[in-house]
């Protein structure tokens, strides 16, 4: 998006991002939850309170990382360790976790959130879909 040119009232001009940068909320949070989406491409997590509402998130797309290199471990917990100092600053000494995808930064998102934030974690679940009777078999060969 870019820089834009803020006029203030004083008269002089600054610069500010377009997005308005990230915000967060003022409030305390003691609790919270961890939602962990490890699929084979990407990884994203978002941080919540205890009621489902997302106070923060991020993903490895988001802090760089393109195609391959997305869904990689080391992505995983460089995302891990970004949420966990967001974490550590809205003062979060408890979480629950709930995991869901097969991809390879189950584990590592789950080490650097809780190395970073230095937050107990009181439970982790795992919420991956699991289909009931699998996919449809193959027709029967005509010859």
């Amino acid at each position: 998006m870019g820089k834009i040119r803020v006029a203030s009232k004083a008269g002089k001009e600054g610069e500010g991002t377009a997005q308005g940068g990230a915000r967060l909320s003022r409030k305390k949070l003691d609790r919270g939850l961890v939602c962990i989406e490890a699929t084979y491409n990407n990884t994203k997590i978002c941080l919540t309170d205890m009621t489902g509402n997302i106070v923060s998130w991020s993903s490895s797309g988001t802090l760089g990382f393109k195609g391959a290199k997305k869904g990689t471990p080391f992505a995983a917990a460089k995302v891990g360790e970004h949420l966990g100092e967001i974490g550590k600053t809205l003062g979060v000494r408890e979480v629950g976790i709930v995991v869901k995808g097969v991809g390879s930064g189950r584990e590592s998102a789950i080490r650097a959130f809780v190395a970073k934030s230095g937050a107990g974690i009181s439970f982790i679940e795992d919420r991956t879909p699991v289909p009931f009777n699998g996919p449809k078999p193959k027709k029967a060969r005509r010859v």
